[in-house]
């Protein structure tokens, strides 16, 4: 490729890559954590944008076909499910079809992790593909804490804010309500059943309540789910060993792609609990709470007056972001706590001091394996009885929490295994998580239950 094309893809990915108003299109958000997509799209009918979860996993055979298998794994499968949607909806629409009606929705976030290049690898094959070079794609980005300017009008940015960040924190509650009461369910089945009316009346309450920002609407319908979810719990039924989830994002939380490893793990006797989107929310916040305090400091030393205000006022604004944040997960949290235990999330800066005790890892190196080896120190503390991670096979930050938390929980008595996937389906899996699950339950018969 000669320096004119070079240029020519990069203007063409700059240009159809970006904040674009959805405003009038049909917004496409693909599913990764399953109920918090669904109430995201709620979050949208309820700011009168069109918005669908598309199916997934439909097209893994489009997304391989399109990729080397080097790639992270969910960029293929993100790809597969754009690609597949698109192709449907041109044989249900026909010469109706337009890709122009659509918008992708694929966030990034920046550093080593392999996600900040998927939404740009997309653009390149729909590019290549005739007429969706004309479908774009919408995006936010980590660099600047998932800000919504330019997706919607200003007027609306800060509620939707509001509503969005209230949809990840209940969309969190679901998935834990469901996985605190389906080892424990009085008749097998009914538990998911319940959890899929649940995500329905709730991504029913968000396109309702959101765009009015009546949100005490959207908690009483909530603490309604909530008093039915306890109703199915057998209390005859012992409690059972609780094992942690950490890892990457995407693969943790989209129950295809890591073939409803919570659920096999619920099936050899396990109670568990998934690392939160919330948690990964507040930590991009953070982040930056810790980027505008470190350039604070450099500019006060180097006493440049406007760059300290600058970053000063970036240090605070993203201080009460945070703040704002923690207040509302706290307060939905101890809502539901009132009519049954489900755990809470760790705030983000305690498990930043839990690496800094004893030198373990750093948050100046970034990515996912900050909170997943502070994660699995913290639940080891707290007596959990086995810690899983699950990650994308290659990727680098799952690795390197592997490399380090593995170490860490054989110190500590506590069983670890690691999971990785890539789309097939490996013969010594089921023994291997049936071995960790041995070992949790000698753990839990050892120490109890926390």
């Amino acid at each position: 490729m000669n320096k004119v094309q070079q240029l020519d893809t990069f203007r063409v990915i700059s240009e159809g890559v970006g904040r674009f108003d959805v405003q009038g299109k049909t917004c496409l958000i693909p599913e990764m954590n399953r109920i918090g997509c669904h109430l995201l799209a709620g979050v949208f009918h309820g700011f009168g944008i069109n918005a669908t979860v598309m199916d997934t996993y439909k097209g893994l055979d489009l997304g391989k076909e399109f990729t080397s298998g080097k790639e992270c794994f969910p960029c293929v499968v993100t790809l597969g499910d754009i690609l597949q949607f698109m192709k449907t909806e041109k044989e249900r629409l026909g010469n109706r079809f337009n890709p122009e009606n659509y918008m992708y929705f694929m966030p990034e976030s920046s550093g080593p992790c392999r996600f900040g290049m998927y939404n740009k690898y997309h653009r390149i094959v729909l590019d290549s593909l005739p007429g969706l070079d004309k479908l774009k794609i919408t995006s936010l980005t980590a660099e600047d804490d998932y800000a919504l300017d330019g997706l919607i009008p200003q007027e609306k940015l800060q509620g939707f804010y509001k509503a969005g960040y209230l949809s990840v924190v209940i969309g969190d509650i679901l998935d834990r309500l469901l996985w605190r009461i389906r080892p424990y369910e009085k008749n097998t089945g009914i538990a998911d059943t319940f959890i899929n009316q649940a995500m329905e009346q709730m991504r029913e309450s968000f396109a309702h309540y959101a765009g009015e920002k009546n949100f005490s609407g959207i908690l009483n319908d909530l603490v309604h789910i909530v008093e039915q979810g306890k109703d199915i719990i057998d209390p005859q039924v012992p409690r059972k060993p609780l094992i942690a989830v950490v890892g990457e994002i995407y693969l943790r939380s989209h129950l295809k792609s890591n073939q409803d490893t919570i659920r096999t793990l619920e099936g050899y006797g396990a109670e568990v609990i998934n690392a939160s989107i919330g948690e990964w929310v507040n930590y991009i916040t953070y982040d930056q709470v810790r980027l505008a305090k470190t350039a604070l400091r450099l500019n006060v030393r180097k006493f440049h007056l406007k760059a300290v205000r600058e970053s000063l006022l970036k240090y605070l604004k993203y201080n009460l972001k945070l703040f704002y944040q923690y207040v509302v997960q706290r307060k939905v949290y101890r809502l539901v706590n009132t009519y049954i235990d489900i755990r809470g999330d760790h705030k983000i800066g305690h498990l930043e001091k839990a690496l800094k005790t004893d030198n373990t890892f750093s948050f100046d190196i970034g990515t996912e394996a900050c909170l997943s080896i502070s994660s699995a120190l913290e639940h080891a503390h707290q007596g959990y009885d086995g810690i899983v991670n699950i990650f994308p096979f290659t990727c680098m930050p799952s690795n390197l929490t592997s490399s380090i938390a593995k170490p860490l929980m054989a110190k500590l008595n506590v069983p670890y295994i690691d999971v990785s996937y890539d789309g097939s389906y490996q013969p010594g899996r089921e023994a291997a998580l049936r071995t960790f699950m041995y070992q949790a339950y000698q753990h839990f018969n050892t120490n109890g239950r926390p």
